[in-house]
């Protein structure tokens, strides 16, 4: 096991978001490199102790590398606000990593130096080696699980994306003009155009094998067949994806109708639409999606091709 200290912003709500991700094994809150030994909840609360409210979390390296950790962290907070998440205000709610490893010192500057590069702000994200951690009085740990209800400055849909937060977006990049000038004319007009292929007359629309689809132009993992149904529309049909994540959502009023479009995360590729008409016992939802955007690797491949951590998802 590995361990890290998060600080986020009112920790009850951080701990818990933190507890859901695959491969957390601990959590628990506390105050962090502050001046005073001990302190108390109200002592900190005045903000002249320098603690910092703050997560321990205890990790397994193999199943969530700390930079897969670190990019779901950063999914829980404003990475730009100075001394405020939510509606929480004062230096006790700062963002912090704090690290008791130093080999983990250059991992975190990597990760901060790429999410940098996709803000329009400087990172306000303390990186400090942990100088000190006084656990919480009982009263704070897993407050949300004592109290489902209780205050959480970070919303249910970002808590749902951490428990099931499985592919990591920084192993995959987006396709440069070789990469797509491989792609048939087909997946390139779906991909890049938003066009749309035949139904019933394309690869995978009554593909039944046991495995995974990825995407067409980075290879980032979109959709199991374990969430597969056959909807009789002629594509592709999908209850929701492997990750909530990997897909991004678009209003499109293309051809007189107005629908959501499905993007993949990485590759920015058009992949197709979805419609809240699918069977209600996998949750009502129908991702259509083209079979020229993807690619379908069985699940005897998938440890091969470098997908084997998913094959716990293959049913």
């Amino acid at each position: 096991m590995a361990e890290i200290y998060l600080a986020g912003g009112c920790f009850w709500g951080t701990e818990k978001y933190l507890s859901l991700i695959r491969g957390v094994t601990f959590t628990e809150v506390g105050y962090a490199n502050g001046t005073k030994d001990k302190p108390t909840y109200e002592e900190v609360c005045t903000g002249t102790t320098g603690h910092a409210e703050t997560v321990h979390v205890v990790y397994d390296p193999h199943v969530l590398p700390l930079e897969f950790l670190l990019e779901l962290y950063y999914e829980s907070i404003d990475p730009t606000s100075v001394n405020r998440q939510g509606e929480d205000v004062g230096e006790q709610y700062r963002t912090g990593i704090y690290y008791t490893d130093p080999d983990d010192l250059p991992i975190i500057e990597q990760s901060i130096k790429k999410l940098a590069e996709r803000l329009d702000k400087p990172v306000a994200i303390e990186v400090k080696p942990l100088t000190s951690f006084w656990r919480a009085e009982e009263f704070h740990q897993k407050y949300l699980d004592k109290n489902p209800e209780g205050y959480c400055h970070i919303p249910k849909s970002k808590m749902l994306r951490a428990a099931r937060a499985v592919v990591n977006s920084t192993d995959y990049s987006p396709p440069n003009e070789e990469k797509l000038k491989n792609l048939s004319p087909l997946q390139y007009d779906v991909t890049q155009n938003a066009a749309t292929e035949p139904p019933f007359k394309n690869e995978y629309w009554d593909e039944r094998r046991p495995g995974i689809y990825v995407d067409i132009t980075t290879g980032e993992p979109l959709f199991v067949s374990t969430d597969k149904f056959d909807s009789g529309c002629g594509w592709p049909s999908f209850a929701r994806p492997i990750d909530p994540a990997v897909v991004t959502y678009h209003r499109d009023t293309s051809h007189g109708m107005d629908r959501i479009e499905v993007r993949s995360r990485v590759g920015n590729a058009h992949l197709g639409h979805v419609f809240d008409d699918g069977p209600e016992k996998l949750g009502g939802l129908r991702y259509c999606i083209n079979s020229a955007a993807l690619r379908f690797i069985p699940k005897e491949d998938m440890e091969k091709e470098g997908y084997g951590y998913l094959i716990e998802f293959v049913k």
